[in-house]
């Protein structure tokens, strides 16, 4: 049986979805995966050449485009299931010859792709990729099933989106925390903290500012006047959404305090321990509890409402595809991650 799966990305929301079928697979075999994703060469264009020669840090960040962002997320969800799993970013005008090219450099034995993508940027992956693939690789190809007939059932849809943003939010509060083991080492190298700083505006302006009152708005409402035993929960969930809010607060107030006279940092080590426990049990339990429930309980106008207001946080989610520090952001927790992983 297979053991090492190679996962192709583009960071489309099919690709989401294919996310999550690849990590249920590879739990029941018991498998390895390699997560990967292609980027464009952008120093192969005007604008590219133009921007490597004016502004050089922001031209790196560029030529990571979502890569970094895209692998951060899957990561996250194959190493919550308890996968071992790594990822890689290549640059390359041919996607499918990258693909099969990481697949004998890290001794792959199955690649788990999806048949449909979208084109363009966004594209780089999936569609005509696959079909290459498959017709020149000498691997075991598995198609997975996220066509856009597939894709199209307004549930699923809303529900992939979801769980993107809760990959994307997941992903920064690990970052969060392995800054908060180097703070608490004795002699170890200093935590940066103006990187600390980053992941808490992210955390600020994404799921505080976009993603919770959504939530609330859109998902938890519904529930609600579905089914009133599941109140308790929901109050429940509303709290931690403020008291997680509260909590960021507090760790900004220690932050300041460790930026200005290195005081306090035991204290801000814990305190971002405790946001960090915090925010993945909450999110377990939207997984575990709410999504079902939803999926059990609305109908389709709920789900069009829910995935049309979610689809907007759609720059956010991937790392912030039109904000530059957003995107630094992600491909410093990439490097942080993988330990360079990610040429």
């Amino acid at each position: 049986m297979y053991t090492h799966l190679l996962v192709p990305l583009d960071g489309s929301e099919l690709s989401a979805s294919l996310v999550s079928q690849a990590v249920d697979f590879a739990r029941a075999l018991k498998a390895r995966i390699t997560f990967f994703t292609a980027r464009e060469d952008v120093g192969g264009s005007g604008d590219g050449a133009l921007l490597r020669t004016l502004a050089p840090e922001d031209f790196a960040a560029a030529a990571a485009g979502e890569a970094s962002a895209i692998l951060a997320k899957a990561l996250v969800a194959a190493r919550a299931v308890g996968l071992d799993c790594e990822a890689l970013a290549r640059t390359g005008a041919r996607p499918y010859e990258l693909i099969l090219s990481v697949a004998a450099e890290r001794g792959c034995d199955l690649i788990f792709m999806a048949s449909h993508g979208h084109r363009g940027l966004r594209g780089l992956m999936l569609g005509s990729q696959t079909q290459k693939v498959l017709a020149h690789s000498s691997l075991p190809v598995l198609v997975a099933s996220v066509e856009s007939n597939v894709a199209n059932d307004a549930a699923r849809a809303a529900i992939d989106i979801i769980k993107d943003e809760h990959r994307a939010i997941a992903a920064v509060v690990n970052g969060l925390r392995r800054q908060a083991v180097r703070l608490q080492r004795e002699g170890a190298e200093a935590p940066d903290l103006d990187f600390v700083a980053g992941l808490l505006h992210y955390l600020r302006a994404f799921p505080d500012v976009l993603h919770h009152p959504k939530e609330e708005r859109y998902l938890f409402s519904r529930l609600a006047q579905r089914d009133g035993e599941l109140d308790a929960l929901i109050a429940t969930l509303e709290h931690e959404h403020r008291d997680g809010g509260a909590q960021l607060a507090a760790i900004d107030a220690l932050l300041a305090e460790a930026r200005q006279n290195g005081a306090r940092q035991g204290e801000l080590a814990v305190a971002i321990e405790r946001f960090a426990d915090a925010q993945w049990q909450h999110i377990s339990t939207e997984e575990k509890l709410i999504l079902p429930a939803a999926r059990r309980l609305l109908g389709d106008e709920d789900w069009h409402a829910i995935e049309d207001a979610f689809r907007q946080n759609g720059d956010c989610r991937v790392g912030g595809e039109q904000d530059l520090a957003f995107r630094q952001l992600f491909v410093r927790l990439m490097n942080d991650e993988v330990g360079g992983a990610t040429p």
